[in-house]
């Protein structure tokens, strides 16, 4: 997901209500769809949160509206947003308490100093070879889905928090960055023993690494995935910029043709929560357009991370409301984090569930 090119500078962002962070040239908000949004009838304790998302999604449409009017127009090509890692912007929320605002900007510091330091030593180790570096970050990048899932099961299983939409849109994902990763090892990325016996290693560490984080803080786990995805697609773009017309001259991996042009799309669309099912269908003729929507891919999954910072707002493209009635019932109160979920399961009376 990353090359040696060049590593883009980092700035922590300003988290403050629902006001868009400053100092960014370009700001992709990304906000739950329209389509196939749905409100079942909340019963009991749940009818505060459901509500409370409702009124989030409102808030979120009014400031895309006058965000958009301050963006500048992009080129024909430029059919996906600046998603570097400069223009990370924050989740559009009710107004934060002033230790809210405190824990956010030291687990977004956190982050970002995780990230630097993972950089650099790749900076070091893959300055020439592009295709080993997004073999072995690609390999990585499939983990925190595996990790977001793996938690929610738990979750569900002890009957504390249940949300078939979150297991869908996560899945999805990891079946996306599992179809760069077969990409990368049909260009050869994967051809060094050093670079498999890293990315392993590194993938296990990772996964028990962001199930902790996914345990304590949520938000924490999807604003570090939201920062690798929008350093993914920074990289990308470089490459595409500086080896496009090299890679206009090469044939695209044939795995690559079948996962976006053939057979059922079902997965392709339910990844990208801020489009419609159907309304993207990549071109593949080369390998430069292999890479182009390999980066496109990065800006829908830096955009899903974002909205999934909004506790409870992540809804499927494909979500009809019978199926949000079914998939999304709780057996006790909504909770974030574990020990949200411990103190729910401990509070909540038989009458509430």
């Amino acid at each position: 997901m990353a090359s040696a090119l060049s590593t883009p500078s980092f700035s922590l962002p300003s988290c403050r209500g629902i006001a868009p962070c400053r100092g960014s040239s370009f700001n992709p908000l990304p906000f739950a769809p329209s389509h196939g949004k749905c409100h079942p009838i909340p019963t009991n304790s749940r009818k505060l949160n459901l509500i409370k998302a409702m009124v989030l999604q409102d808030k979120k449409k009014s400031v895309v509206a006058t965000q958009l009017n301050s963006l500048p127009v992009l080129k024909p090509t430029d059919e996906e947003p600046d998603c570097s890692v400069e223009s990370t912007s924050c989740s559009v929320e009710s107004t934060p308490t002033f230790l809210e605002n405190w824990a956010i900007k030291l687990e977004q510091t956190v982050n970002i100093l995780l990230l630097e330091s993972v950089i650099k030593i790749l900076d070091a180790l893959y300055q020439e070879r592009e295709y080993a570096r997004f073999y072995v970050l690609e390999t990585i990048a499939r983990v925190p889905y595996f990790s977001f899932m793996s938690v929610l099961h738990m979750y569900e299983s002890f009957g504390w928090w249940r949300r078939g939409d979150y297991l869908k849109v996560h899945f999805a994902e990891s079946w996306n960055e599992l179809h760069h990763l077969l990409i990368m090892e049909e260009l050869g990325g994967n051809s060094w023993w050093f670079d498999r016996f890293l990315a392993q290693h590194i993938a296990l560490f990772y996964y028990f690494m962001t199930v902790f984080m996914y345990l304590i803080s949520p938000r924490m786990a999807y604003h570090f995935s939201e920062c690798v995805e929008m350093h993914a697609y920074s990289t990308y773009d470089k490459f595409i910029t500086l080896k496009g017309d090299e890679l206009k001259k090469l044939p695209a991996p044939e795995v690559a043709l079948k996962y976006y042009t053939e057979g059922d799309l079902y997965l392709f669309d339910e990844f990208q929560t801020s489009r419609a099912p159907n309304s993207r269908r990549p071109k593949i003729e080369n390998l430069y357009d292999v890479f182009v929507n390999i980066r496109d891919d990065e800006a829908e999954h830096c955009k899903t991370m974002k909205d999934c910072q909004t506790h409870g707002n992540l809804r499927s493209p494909h979500s009809s409301a019978a199926l949000c009635e079914e998939s999304n019932t709780v057996a006790s109160k909504d909770c974030e984090g574990i020990v949200d979920c411990l103190k729910n399961s401990i509070t909540t009376t038989p009458q509430e569930k």
